[in-house]
This record gives structure tokens, C-alpha cells and sequence, in this order.
């Protein structure tokens, strides 16, 4: 797998029922990513497409293509570490089509999203985290350049419960 067989693109009209499809469906959300109760998932993607294109300077959201055909899709928002512009970081997430995990497009994934965050955004830092057990997702993270950072306790509320959270980040002076 090399990083030409995986491309992130802008989300088109065209791709919004996926998206739909996709959010709808808990295979493909993971038990990790499942934090919307079903109510709540039908127009998220197709309000957010008309208002901003789902790409603003703080949040986004791009589609992964391997081989030309989506498969999953990698998002960001900002998260504050200060009142000031400069101490904010953007976390990304991503999502991947159950039948293309375990083949390292997650890894070239989030290598393309920070290279991509750190050439159009004016941010230092790109973090990421995920649940302690989600073993998977902690080794694309390494594997794409990220440096483990910790453990966040009792971090994220998923499935009624707090979950702990495995922090990684990559700085613009790692480049």
C-alpha cells in the first residue's frame, strides 16, 4: 500500500447519502465512534454540506479513497489549550469501511490529513486519541508519525459509559 492507492478528497453533493449510509450503519461506526443516538444521525451531513462544505478553517471533513472508490472518511475540530488562537490544535477522527480495515489506508490516511492540515491551516499541533482498547487504531497512529503522549481518564462519554482515551499528536516542527 502506498500513499498514491489513498487520496483524501472534498465531500460532494454526490457523496452525502453515503455519508448517511455509512453514520447510519454501526459496523462501519465502530464501537468506538458511536456516540449520536440514530435520531439524531439523518441530516448531520447534508446541513453541514449546504452551510460550509463540510471544510471551514476549524473543522472538516474529507473523504479516503482507496483505489479510487471511497472507504471511509477522516474529520477535524479544534480543540483550546489557551483563549488565544495560536493555543488551539485541531483533533482528527476516522471512520473506515469495515471490508478495507487492516490494510494500512487508516495509517496513509492520517499521515495525508496532517500533512494536508499543516500546508492549509495555520496550526502547530494535530492531535489524535482513542479508546485504550481500540489496540488497531493506536498502531496506524504510530505508524503514521504520531508520538503517544498518555493516557486521558475518563475522557470520552460513549455508550453510557467514560471511557479512557490514548492521546497522540504530531507537531508542524516534526515535519
Amino acid at each position: 500500500m502506498t500513499a498514491s492507492d489513498v487520496v483524501l478528497r472534498a465531500v460532494g453533493v454526490e457523496d452525502l447519502p453515503l455519508l448517511g449510509q455509512w453514520r447510519a450503519d454501526p459496523e462501519h461506526e465502530s464501537e468506538f465512534g458511536d456516540f449520536l443516538p440514530m435520531a439524531r444521525r439523518q441530516n448531520t451531513y447534508q446541513d453541514r454540506w449546504y452551510a460550509d462544505g463540510m471544510l471551514t478553517e476549524d473543522e472538516g471533513v474529507l473523504l479516503i479513497c482507496h483505489d479510487g472508490m471511497p472507504v471511509g472518511s477522516i474529520s477535524w475540530h479544534p480543540v483550546g489549550y489557551g483563549p488565544n488562537r495560536g493555543s488551539q490544535a485541531l483533533n482528527i477522527g476516522i471512520a473506515i469501511a469495515p471490508g478495507s480495515r487492516g490494510k494500512g489506508i487508516g495509517s496513509i490516511a492520517q499521515r495525508l490529513a496532517y500533512e494536508w492540515l499543516f500546508r492549509y491551516m495555520p496550526v502547530h499541533r494535530v492531535e489524535a486519541s482513542t479508546d485504550v482498547e481500540n489496540i488497531a487504531e493506536q498502531r496506524a497512529l504510530e505508524k503514521a508519525g504520531f508520538t503517544r503522549e498518555g493516557i486521558l481518564r475518563g475522557a470520552q462519554f460513549r455508550r453510557g459509559e467514560w471511557h479512557d482515551m490514548v492521546s497522540y499528536s504530531r507537531l508542524r516542527s516534526d515535519l
